[in-house]
């Protein structure tokens, strides 16, 4: 089988709900709505979508536990009808939950709310707060488990290849049978052909271009959806808490929730054409901000944007449906010609059994005989194994963050608590590995001001989780991008001299590096490269 993962695709930035960052491994009220429509449709098919959300949610963060967490999420209620409404919901999906609950729900009154969420409105447009239904969910840091996967993969004997697009499928003398393809390297432009009994196309909104590879005429399955997240200040959620109101006043579901010491807030989900290189529309980004401000008492300005991405969901289609609310999240497998299984649509939360389910379609389509079953289940994500919450302790007790001031004198500073838990909720059980490159070869500065990433993460990458390009660091590796468009702009210098030093780039690919970079940048809507004109965002 050709085991090809590609982690660093130089153009596709990455679904946007990053699901893919949704940032959420959830199915908290989606959860609800799907419990909603198995009961009052008799629908067993969502019952179904439930309980296996459930036990890979719990999956996922039992193996990889320094990525992912449970997080509470707070839904605000206006009338009574709504208390009582959400916490039957919730019950139900307690008691459905059983032994993969992460923590039972709860009502709070409209004190406790505010408490625990001192930027919740208490009341607004004629509404007066009746209390919150708290419930937890599922919370990764999707960049690193996406690395993460790769490297426990390599680890397991695959062959992972970065930056590598496929051409062209390859067939069998007869036409009939899809034996490899070919394959090229967008970092050298060299080509070459691979093969193998099964190819499965797992290339997201744009598996569609890879299955008429094989046949012009097959019809699409992918209604690709648009979904912008923005990015706040931290002030605008608590530490521990999210926001989830699941119908606005326009139907759609809104979230505010902190993230890697900042607040995300999302989400669109509207048609879209499929680019390399999705922008998010002003529009879009100005919905989302007056959404949240009907629940905050916090004036929610465009100029408090750090950043915002739009990304694309791959959904997979059905040709009766009227819009991609309606559309499930569910994924499909299924093999056009003979040799090329196909897998979409899904989600982060199901990653794992969505793979189980497409190697499971190729051994049949190979006639292949594995030697056991999928042990994937109970296989800890490199990191993961071993791993506590108080592990950031050893790196604060026998690390040191040695810096070369500008001067170029060697100045020891102390691997402060922010450091060490960033280093250890990110690298795991190998964040001691980051900490000696940081002590040793004086890379403990900071790359950005406010943030916790080191000069050594660019280094430990770059050896060791196939880093090949400075977006590769920015947005694939750490998630600065995403978190501080402005910010990532300020650490490229510094990150492409620490990459040219370990790849031995020349001038001319350095100044490439950085030119990509900035046009990358330029597609976060941040307030600051936005354009302003008569004091209105164009």
């Amino acid at each position: 089988m050709l085991r090809c993962f590609q982690i660093g695709d130089e153009a596709y930035k990455g679904d946007a709900e990053l699901e893919r960052g949704r940032l959420r491994l959830g199915i908290g009220l989606e959860g609800v709505r799907y419990l909603e429509k198995a009961v009052f449709k008799f629908d067993y098919g969502q019952l179904k979508l439930v309980f296996h959300a459930l036990e890979e949610r719990k999956q996922v963060i039992d193996n990889a536990p320094h990525l992912c967490n449970a997080l509470p999420c707070m839904t605000p209620c206006f009338d009574w009808f709504e208390v009582v409404y959400y916490w039957i919901g919730l019950k139900m999906y307690d008691l459905i939950a059983g032994a993969r609950l992460l923590h039972l729900s709860r009502f709070y009154s409209t004190e406790e709310s505010v408490e625990l969420f001192p930027t919740l409105a208490k009341e607004g447009k004629g509404r007066r707060l009746r209390g919150t239904v708290v419930y937890y969910d599922g919370q990764m840091n999707d960049a690193r488990l996406n690395v993460g996967l790769a490297c426990t993969a390599a680890l397991a004997g695959a062959t992972v290849l970065n930056h590598a697009e496929v051409v062209s499928l390859l067939k069998d003398d007869i036409g009939e049978r899809i034996i490899g393809a070919q394959i090229r390297d967008t970092l050298t432009g060299k080509e070459f052909d691979t093969y193998a009994k099964v190819i499965v196309n797992a290339a997201g909104p744009f598996c569609d271009s890879i299955r008429k590879m094989a046949d012009k005429n097959a019809r699409d399955m992918i209604c690709p959806s648009s979904g912008v997240h923005i990015i706040l200040p931290d002030y605008y959620s608590p530490e521990g808490m999210g926001l989830i109101v699941p119908k606005t006043k326009d139907g759609r579901v809104v979230f505010m929730l902190p993230w890697l010491g900042r607040t995300v807030a999302g989400t669109t989900d509207s048609n879209t054409t499929i680019t390399f290189l999705p922008e998010p529309h002003e529009d879009e980004i100005q919905f989302i901000l007056d959404a949240i401000s009907d629940y905050l008492n916090v004036k929610v300005r465009r100029t408090d944007v750090l950043s915002a991405w739009s990304g694309i969901r791959p959904l997979a289609m059905n040709p009766s449906a009227k819009n991609t609310e309606s559309i499930s999240r569910d994924h499909v497998v299924c093999e056009d010609l003979p040799g090329l299984i196909t897998i979409t649509g899904g989600k982060w939360t199901t990653y794992r059994s969505m793979a189980e389910d497409a190697v499971d379609a190729a051994i049949k389509s190979g006639k292949l005989t594995p030697t056991s079953g999928c042990v994937t289940n109970n296989l800890h994500i490199v990191g993961g194994e071993g791993w506590d919450p108080a592990s950031f302790t050893v790196l604060t007790q026998q690390y040191m963050r040695m810096k070369i001031s500008y001067k170029g004198k060697v100045v020891p500073g102390v691997m402060d608590t922010a450091s060490a838990k960033h280093l250890s909720h990110a690298y795991g059980t190998l964040a001691e590995r980051v900490a000696a490159i940081a002590q040793d070869e004086c890379l403990g500065k900071r790359l950005a001001h406010g943030y916790p990433f080191l000069e050594a993460e660019v280094a430990y990458c770059a050896r060791h989780e196939y880093c090949e390009s400075a977006i590769d660091f920015i947005a694939r590796r750490s998630r600065l991008a995403f978190l501080d468009t402005d910010a990532a702009g300020r650490a490229l210098p510094r990150v492409i001299q620490i990459l040219a030093a370990e790849h031995k780039w020349d001038k001319s690919r350095q100044k490439q590096e950085l030119q990509k970079a900035k046009e990358f940048l330029e597609t976060f809507k941040s307030s600051k490269n936005a354009q302003f004109h008569d004091g209105k965002h164009n």
